[in-house]
């Protein structure tokens, strides 16, 4: 058989450059991903406080939100392989940090109370350059590949992310439950070193928008109005946005885990990690065969699949349910994720891309860290189990509301 064919069949668009990318993703976001299983295990471990794991979120989104706009611009107007780099050094002396003050040598000097602080400190530091890492990603991704093939890369792209997210929190388990929280650090910094090390292969691409004399508001405000123009993608980005700000149970893992379900640190890893392997498949599934027809209406039914999962998700009490509930929430997850990360490829001219994965990054932002800390919150005032029901029914009804009120979007394809 000629392997050269089946190799172009499921990997498209390979270049040098674009590999170089995705090996460097995979590092970078694989150690990302282990930091909030380590932080959140060890924040309750510390303080057995619900409401402690929703400060956590809510450390980094207020940075990362506030400082979305400018970012976008900033990214839109600069090299983005030099900024990328300098982002990803920061992150990991970021990470150098929270293996120093989450070790129990640390805390023998302090206190639980400043471990938590200074976890949340260091944590609002890494929302300051994720604000810039985001969409500076997404926007180098399409100076690596021709626009006819952005839609197959946005695929593979995604699948890879995905790849690092199931790895990232499972591997964060495994180290938990047989190592400590400091050797459980190693491998974050060991992965974002390499990741440096395999970006710097790229070479620089030239700065695709020259703003002339346009100060940052006003290119801020150009890149709102376009997104607030564009009807398909700001009806895809809101209503994911409120689904996973309602939805979302990651930030209760570490409570159902250790006082729900009853298990330990390996089953926090693979709980966190479900979600994101079904992500995994309806990506892989998708690229291979793309939808043709009726994404507008196909992102309704998986929203609404999505927060079905959240619901049997609270009412389980056996792991292996919790585990399968998260999987299928991930699997329409993921068929959301390559809808709306389609839309934002072809959509978006070259020149506002940066301004726009701003825009999309506060949406994406709001809906994740907020939603973690509307968890928190809410669990704090409910309980655990009855505030993830009552998120999975107000996704229901957001679902409901959004295909009575927005025909264009049902409407939708491309």
């Amino acid at each position: 058989m000629n392997e050269e064919p089946v190799k172009r069949k499921f990997f498209p668009i390979i270049n040098k450059e674009f590999t170089w990318f995705i090996i460097a993703r995979i590092l970078f976001i694989a150690g990302l991903r282990m930091t909030p299983v380590l932080l959140g295990w060890r924040l309750y471990e510390l303080t057995g406080s619900k409401l402690a794991l929703g400060f956590l979120g809510l450390a980094e989104v207020i940075p990362a939100i506030s400082l979305a706009l400018p970012a976008g611009v900033k990214v839109d107007r600069s090299n983005k392989h030099r900024l990328l780099s300098i982002c990803i050094a920061i992150y990991f002396f970021l990470m150098l940090g929270l293996m120093l003050i989450t070790s129990k040598l640390f805390l023998s000097w302090s206190s639980p109370t400043v471990v938590q602080w200074g976890i949340y400190a260091i944590v609002f530091c890494t929302g300051l350059v994720r604000a810039y890492t985001g969409p500076a990603f997404n926007s180098f991704l399409a100076q690596l590949v021709h626009n006819e093939k952005l839609v197959k890369a946005v695929s593979v792209n995604s699948m890879i992310w995905l790849v690092a997210a199931v790895t990232g929190p499972a591997l964060a388990g495994v180290m938990i439950a047989y190592t400590n929280i400091t050797i459980a650090f190693i491998p974050v910094c060991a992965m974002i070193a390499i990741a440096f090390v395999f970006f710097m292969q790229i070479s620089p691409k030239p700065v695709s928008w020259q703003p002339g004399n346009n100060r940052t508001w006003d290119s801020v405000k150009e890149g709102l109005r376009f997104v607030f123009t564009q009807k398909a993608l700001l009806g895809a980005m809101s209503l994911d946005m409120l689904a996973v700000l309602f939805g979302g149970a990651t930030a209760l893992l570490p409570v159902f885990a250790s006082d729900i379900l009853h298990v330990g640190p390996q089953w926090l890893g693979w709980l966190v990690a479900a979600t994101y392997i079904g992500n995994f498949f309806a990506i892989a599934g998708l690229t291979k065969y793309p939808l043709k027809r009726k994404q507008g209406t196909t992102l309704l039914y998986v929203v609404a699949g999505y927060g079905a999962c959240i619901l049997v998700f609270a009412l389980s009490g056996n792991v292996w349910l919790s585990f399968f509930a998260l999987f299928v929430s991930g699997l329409f997850d993921g068929v959301s994720v390559i809808i709306r990360g389609t839309v934002m490829q072809l959509f978006v001219p070259d020149e506002m891309r940066g301004r726009v994965s701003a825009v999309n990054s506060i949406f994406i932002n709001s809906s994740n860290e907020l939603g973690q800390f509307e968890s928190g919150v809410a669990a704090s005032a409910m309980g655990t189990v009855p505030s993830v029901v009552f998120g999975g029914c107000m996704t229901l009804l957001v679902v409901g509301f959004t295909w009575k009120k927005a025909p264009g979007l049902r409407k939708f394809e491309y």
